[in-house]
């Protein structure tokens, strides 16, 4: 699963097609998207969960995520901007989700689904870029606490590292 994080985490930095500078000069965005994952990032969170409810967590953020990048992809389609990046970390959320529910189904744990978001409109070319820095900058949060919970519960299941 890790690799699979990282190559979202490499993919979430090409969402929005803008260099550092750009990225800089660019106004605070406004968190408008409500529905995506607000992620839990202390040390207590990690050491109080247990390997199912974490996973189940990981596998509803990742659905959640994966709604949200195909979301994009449509907004970024309609106004003719490029969707490699966007179309690239989908198909690695969907990779993702798969091994998680995979490990889910060998511990005999159900899946939960993540509810479907409710999204704006994106009424212009700036409202799909906005989007697409906010989906970038969640989106690499959820990264890095994907991969801090993985190699904790590696820790915990006493797995080889790869």
């Amino acid at each position: 699963m890790i690799p699979q994080v990282d190559r979202i985490m490499m993919l979430s930095k090409n969402l929005h097609g803008l260099s550092d500078d750009e990225l800089l000069n660019l106004a605070a965005v406004d968190n408008r998207l409500d529905d995506l994952p607000h992620i839990q990032q202390t040390a207590a969170h990690f050491t109080s969960r247990k390997v199912n409810e974490s996973l189940s967590q990981l596998h509803v953020y990742t659905q959640s995520f994966k709604l949200h990048i195909d979301w994009l992809i449509t907004a970024q389609f309609n106004f003719s901007l490029p969707t490699q990046p966007a179309e690239g970390a989908s198909a690695h959320l969907l990779q993702l989700s798969t091994l998680i529910h995979t490990s889910l189904h060998q511990m005999h744990e159900t899946s939960t689904q993540a509810p479907p978001p409710s999204l704006p409109v994106a009424a212009s070319t700036f409202d799909v870029l906005q989007f697409s820095v906010e989906i970038s900058e969640r989106l690499h949060v959820f990264c890095n606490w994907s991969r801090r919970l993985l190699r904790h519960l590696q820790k915990l299941s006493r797995c080889p590292r790869r």
